[in-house]
Order: C-alpha cells, then structure tokens, then sequence
C-alpha cells in the first residue's frame, strides 16, 4: 500500500498535527482523564483539506455526541494556535476519511513520518472500544472462563457460554443466549467471560456489555437531549449485545419498547444476544409478552443453587490463585458445608478468614474461622430451606411430609402443598423451576400458579391471611 499524498511532502500539515497535538494535550488538562480518555483521545489528525483541517473520529455517534459537548472548547483551544488561522476543524468518520488516508497523532509535538504510519493505523483500529466502555459497563479481569468452577449446577449454562463465546457465527438455537438464576450463582461471571473471550480473541467483533439499568438510563438520556437516533445507531451497529439483569427493566414501558425494537434489529443482522434474569422469561412479571416472547427464542439456561461439591471446588480454585494462603482442609470443608446461599458469599467468607489471620498473625483453624464468621454463620443457621417449609406446612396442615411430593390434588392435600411452594419462593432464594423439583419434580408453572392463588386468597380470605402470617412467624422464630 502506498504512502498518501500528504506524507510524501511535509510542510503546512506538519506544523498543523504537531498544533492539534497541543490542543490535544489541553483538551486532557481541560476535561480531566476519564473524560478524555473516552471522548477526545480517539479524536486524531488526518490531514488537511482547502481551508479544513480534518479531525477523524471513530463513530457517527460519537461524532454527534463531541459536536453536542465539546466541539466550542476545541475550536477555542485550536484558534489560540499560531498556525490555526484560515483553518477550520471538521469532524469526519473515520472509515469515511478520503482515500483511506491514515489517521496520525504525532507523539509530543514530533512530526509524522512515514516509519509510524502503520503503528499510527492501528491506533485508530483500536479506538472504537472506548466508546463501547464508555456506553457500558467495565468488564471485571477476574471473571473469565479460566477462573469459572464448573459443576453439575451450571454446567449447561457454561457449555452454552464457552460456545456463544468461541463461534464466529451465530449458534443455532443460542440466540439470544438468557442465563437465569438466583443472586450470585455465576450469571455475571459467564458474561464477562464471553466478553472477555471475544475481545482477545475476535476483536474485530464489537461487543457491549451493560445492566439493564444501564440501558434505561442511556435511553432516558438520549431522549431528554434529543439524540434519540445516535443511541439506536449505536446499540444496533454492535456484534454482540450483552444485558445483564433484565428483570429491572420490569414496569418501564417505554425501555421496553426500545429494547423490543434493538433486539429485533439485531437479530435481523444475525447478530448475537446474551441476557440474564434472576428468572425463566416465562416467569419476569411486568415485562411485556412480546418481550417474554422473545426472551425465550433461543436457549434458556437455569444456573441452579450450589451443590457441596461444587462450592468445595470453587474455595479449592481461589485458594490457589491466593499466594501464600495455608488452609487446614478441614476449614475448607467447614466452609462449604456452611455457607451455603451464593458463591458470592462463599468467596467473601474465604476472604475475611485469609484476612483476619494475616492481620492479625494467627493461623487458620477451625475455632478461629468460626471465631470470625460468627454473625455469618449464625445468619446461615437461621436461613430456612425449603425442607424446613414442607415439614412445617405438613404438621400445621396436619399432612404427611410425602404429601408435599405426591402428585395427590385433593385439596385437603393442594392447599397446604400451594402454601409450602409460596412460602419457598418468598423465603428462600431458589429458582422456581427448583423449587418445583423439591415439590415431587413439578413444572414451573405449577409454582407460578400456586403462588398466585395463595396471594389472591390473601387479599380476599382474612382467616387464611392470619393463617399464613403466623406460620411465617414460626419459620422464621
């Protein structure tokens, strides 16, 4: 490939990148480092034409945003120049610049030479990931598929992550990909894992990764300043879309409506979803049908609560990556054995126990971990299971523990069986399709509609409603 025009004789353009190099210099004293580094940095000389001197940029989006925000304080900085008069800045995409001429940033004030051209080429391939960090979310260096323990749990939602991950093309029957489970089960882990597997390996693929509430956000922020369009351009231009927490978008009409349409238009460019819910699509209330829909198209995976053996694995797997961590076994199992409601837990308990023994100098034993995790433990005692439940409903209801497993539909045997599965969702943090395995392997459904009936019996039924409450207060003495 040939040097452009511009290169080959080196006059007027070099006085004016090594001036657009002090305005850049200023923008980042002027605007601060987070700023910059999202918005102005990409910002790079591409020579000059007539009167103009051409700024490139990597987006429209982001062309429209600096033309929004910034543009009055670049073209201040750039007429202080001495070489800047009778030249105007202008704003151009940098795929759009004339002849694919190279965009070049001269290095403190140094002139361009055709020896950086190639390295200054791959500057500008580079900067269209700040705009994406910029819309969405960080993605967490400790989350990838390396450093995710996998068991029996969440084993189908790892091979449908690890394979949305390493496909070039599309998956069949993976889009979109929707990963459901309770709090900290793994669901955030396994999307920073896709982004994280993607860019190092396919970064030419554009990838977004954001919350819900995020996305709300950004399109409330659109439509308050009129740029309504640049967010739609932006949302819909990537390669893989990533919405974690999908539930919090519940009840927002319009944020529906727009994530109706994105999604549609992503997946009309085959391009690849991955969302996550702390329930099935079939199960998110105050999300629109359509959206339920739609959710469900492609693959759902439930991560299921930990197993013994997995929670064993994961302590075992972060004890490795700590350097000098000397833990007896039997901490180790004491732990899994105990600390039984997320990873997230599980992982912070291991920490306060590493961090108490080195702070304090005294080594890791079973009396001292209980020592330190004692208000942990005791809330971890107090938790109710669904075992609890079912033997509780059974001797109020004056039933046979079994009944609650039976597929029996005399009411005598339904009622307290419907109580039991409401009273699990509302106490404990398991799935419904889990909690309807604990209840003799019934569907989901079955729980949704049990706990529907027992809330309308509430709100209509005083004597049931006493009822109720004080079995809740035994559960919970």
């Amino acid at each position: 490939m040939g040097l452009p025009q511009y290169l080959q004789n080196e006059t007027m353009d070099d006085l004016l990148a090594a001036a657009w190099q002090r305005v850049s210099n200023k923008l980042s004293i002027r605007f601060g480092d987070a700023v910059f580094r999202s918005w102005l940095k990409p910002l790079l000389f591409a020579g000059s034409a007539a009167s103009n001197i051409k700024i490139s940029v990597p987006t429209r989006f982001m062309r429209e945003w600096i033309n929004k925000n910034y543009i009055d304080d670049i073209r201040t900085l750039w007429e202080a120049e001495a070489v800047s008069e009778g030249y105007a800045i202008e704003l151009v995409i940098a795929d759009s610049t004339v002849n694919k001429e190279p965009i070049a940033q001269p290095q403190q004030g140094n002139i361009i030479t055709a020896q950086n051209w190639q390295a200054d080429q791959a500057t500008l391939e580079a900067a269209p990931l700040d705009i994406d960090v910029q819309m969405g979310a960080p993605l967490d260096p400790r989350y990838t598929f390396e450093n995710f323990v996998v068991g029996k749990p969440n084993e189908l939602a790892h091979a449908a992550a690890r394979r949305v991950a390493e496909t070039s093309n599309i998956v069949q029957g993976c889009n979109p990909l929707f990963l459901y489970g309770g709090v900290g089960l793994g669901k955030t882990h396994l999307m920073n894992a896709i982004a994280w597997h993607i860019r190092k390996n396919s970064p030419e693929r554009r990838v977004l990764y954001l919350s819900a509430e995020k996305f709300m956000y950004q399109f409330i922020r659109a439509l308050r300043f009129k740029e309504a369009l640049a967010f739609k351009e932006h949302f819909r231009s990537v390669d893989v879309l990533m919405i974690d927490d999908v539930q919090f978008i519940s009840g927002k009409d319009s944020t529906q409506e727009e994530f109706f349409h994105t999604f549609n238009a992503l997946v009309d460019q085959n391009k690849q979803l991955v969302i996550t819910g702390d329930r099935s699509p079939s199960d998110l209330e105050g999300i629109e049908e359509r959206v339920r829909s739609r959710l469900g198209w492609g693959l759902v995976a439930d991560i299921h609560s930990t197993s013994y053996e997995l929670r064993l694995g994961i302590l075992q797997s972060k004890i490795e990556q700590m350097s000098n961590a000397s833990i007896p076994q039997k901490v180790v199992e004491f732990l899994a054995h105990k600390i039984t409601s997320n990873v997230r837990e599980l992982e912070g308990a291991l920490n306060r126990v590493v961090a108490h023994a080195t702070l304090v100098g005294r080594p890791i034993t079973l009396e001292t971990t209980q020592e330190v995790l004692h208000d942990l433990l005791r809330a971890n005692d107090r938790r109710i299971s669904i075992e609890d439940i079912q033997k509780q409903v059974a001797s109020h209801y004056n039933v046979k523990v079994s009944d609650m497993h039976s597929a029996r539909r005399a009411r005598q045997v339904a009622r307290p069986r419907q109580v039991a599965m409401y009273l699990s969702k509302k106490f404990t943090s398991k799935s419904l399709p889990e909690i309807g395995r604990r209840f003799g392997g019934k569907d989901h459904t079955t729980v949704m509609h049990a706990v529907k009936k027992v809330e309308e019996l509430i709100s209509t039924d005083h004597e049931f409603s006493q009822d109720l409450e004080m079995l809740s207060r035994l559960l919970q003495s």
